[in-house]
């Protein structure tokens, strides 16, 4: 098994709660590549976090808390900023981001910061997420794409508060367009789906970004599984489990994480059906993260997996 490297922002969540009868902000580690990150750790594979932290407090406790999990940070780059502050709230489960902060701080990571041999090296590649709304680290990640040598797998993960207006939306459209074409596997959500190609049926979006060049495409559907888009195949869509939902935070994240850690292992699966197995399970760990308030703590091994859903196996591959 080799490594991933999942290039992206983190960022510190505050999380709207309520705390003996009073409404409190509680401090959780984010950002969706970071979520990631720690997904493919917790689930057996080896990642390697690469971005920009900012050089305060929050910052230092992002490094250790990857540290922590096992995340290697060695990619990740200080700079002179305040950590990011992403105020979160819910109706229902799903969660609503509202970021605080200039500079962002994850924004800063530039070409020059990259470790060449480390991207060289990556049997996986994740590029992607509110990064690409950044000039700096968008051309730090398109540089690491040009020189993986391993698959990349890519996603939008499109915050609608970050973009000022359709020229930003076009701009980002385009983007998505470029790291399509050279992807192994895109993953996105049906609410990214709605906000880049809107009218569009999710079916067709993942047609189209095939058509673009991606190999493989994703639409997570929340509780409804998701479509998957596999070699010459049609659409076809992929059930979810049945879960007690209570927080969605990370669930995209998780199903991410798992894709990539089963790349690690078994590479791409060599026919459709192999990959519905894989997108089963994605949604599998997609549904328990769901279970659990938080986004990265709530990611789940295969251990907990299989215990959650006893009567499921996972990908043939273990």
């Amino acid at each position: 098994m080799g490594y991933a490297v999942v290039l992206g922002e983190a960022l510190v969540d505050l999380l709207d709660s309520e705390r003996d009868g009073e409404r409190v902000y509680r401090q959780a580690i984010g950002g969706g590549p970071l979520n990631v990150a720690v997904g493919v750790a917790r689930l057996g594979g080896a990642a390697q976090f690469v971005g920009s932290l900012g050089d305060d407090v929050l910052g230092g406790r992002i490094r250790a808390f990857l540290s922590a999990v096992d995340v290697g940070v060695a990619g990740a780059v200080t700079v002179a900023a305040p950590t990011t502050l992403a105020v979160v709230t819910y109706a229902g489960p799903e969660p609503d981001f509202r970021f605080y902060g200039e500079p962002v701080s994850y924004g800063l990571l530039g070409p020059d910061d990259l470790d060449l041999a480390q991207l060289e090296g990556a049997d996986v590649l994740y590029c992607g997420s509110v990064v690409l709304l950044q000039p700096r680290t968008l051309a730090a990640a398109r540089h690491a794409w040009s020189l993986a040598t391993g698959l990349r797998v890519f996603d939008p993960n499109v915050r609608p508060r970050l973009l000022d207006g359709p020229a930003a939306l076009e701009g980002l459209r385009e983007v998505v367009a470029e790291f399509a074409a050279g992807a192994h596997l895109v993953k996105l959500s049906a609410a990214d789906a709605g906000l880049l190609y809107p009218g569009e049926p999710v079916e067709g979006v993942a047609a189209y970004l095939r058509e673009l060049g991606a190999a493989t495409v994703v639409v997570t559907l929340g509780a409804a599984g998701a479509v998957l888009a596999a070699a010459d195949a049609d659409p076809v869509r992929v059930p979810a489990p049945k879960v007690d939902a209570i927080d969605a935070t990370g669930a995209g994240d998780s199903v991410m994480a798992a894709l990539i850690a089963d790349l690690l292992v078994g590479g791409e699966p060599d026919s459709p059906a192999g990959w519905v197995e894989r997108v089963a399970f994605a949604l599998r760990v997609a549904g328990l993260v769901c279970e659990s308030p938080g986004g990265a703590t709530a990611m789940p091994t295969r251990a907990d997996v299989e215990r959650r859903f006893p009567s499921q196996a996972s990908p043939s591959i273990f």
